[in-house]
């Protein structure tokens, strides 16, 4: 009898300590950093940057995460030289810390996150599903992520257009990517850059294949 007992206690024992474990998974709503596991589908096009947040918002809402506020990773260049209307990727995310949706912390904070020690490669910039996104070497490679930005997250002067028209352009143009898996042609640091590596063929999802992309954003819950 006293064995039964033990038996049973030691299961239902068994059974809390999984449970317990089970709770202490990340879940999506813990979420605050994913690549978006599509684009818009028109290009560069994303509406300006409203519209590239409600694509964020909308995709991390179907994932379980639409109770945070979310941004798109995105800078905008002002219209002539010493107007103020621009705005600097960075200024616009929060201040982390970042994970995903497997609960892997990508940056601490926005230094951190602009810095040679962030975590953001291959493995850990996945989708708001959790899917890794293919790279370099893989078919077709899709590792280019629209930023339009410098690589410590601040806007272009208006000398040229490195965001197709402040996200509003699906034609000529081009738009500064960055690479999720941190590879590229070479080792120097453009090529390696996760945020700033070099200009798009074109505005168009065409031109952002040609390149090696597939429209897709970079996007951060803010706090």
């Amino acid at each position: 009898m006293q064995k039964t007992i033990l038996a049973t206690w030691l299961s239902m024992a068994g059974v809390i300590a999984m449970a317990g474990c089970a709770s202490m998974q990340p879940t999506p709503k813990d979420m605050t950093f994913f690549v978006t596991s599509n684009g818009p589908g028109k290009g560069a096009s994303l509406g300006g940057l409203d519209g590239a947040d409600a694509h964020c918002q909308s995709l991390a809402k179907a994932a379980g995460a639409g109770d945070r506020t979310w941004r798109a990773y995105l800078s905008t260049q002002a219209a002539a030289l010493n107007d103020a209307k621009f705005v600097n990727a960075r200024d616009r995310i929060g201040s982390g810390p970042w994970q995903n949706a497997k609960g892997v912390v990508v940056a601490k904070n926005n230094a951190d996150l602009h810095g040679a020690s962030n975590n953001l490669n291959k493995q850990t910039a996945i989708t708001e599903k959790g899917e890794v996104l293919n790279g370099r070497g893989d078919t077709p490679n899709r590792h280019d992520i629209l930023a339009g930005t410098q690589p410590d997250g601040t806007a272009f002067t208006v000398a040229e257009d490195k965001t197709c028209g402040n996200w509003t352009k699906s034609g000529d143009g081009n738009a500064v990517v960055g690479h999720h898996d941190r590879t590229g042609l070479d080792t120097t640091p453009p090529a390696l850059s996760w945020n700033s590596s070099h200009p798009s063929a074109g505005c168009s999802d065409e031109a952002l294949i040609k390149t090696g992309g597939a429209g897709r954003l970079y996007c951060f819950a803010t706090k």
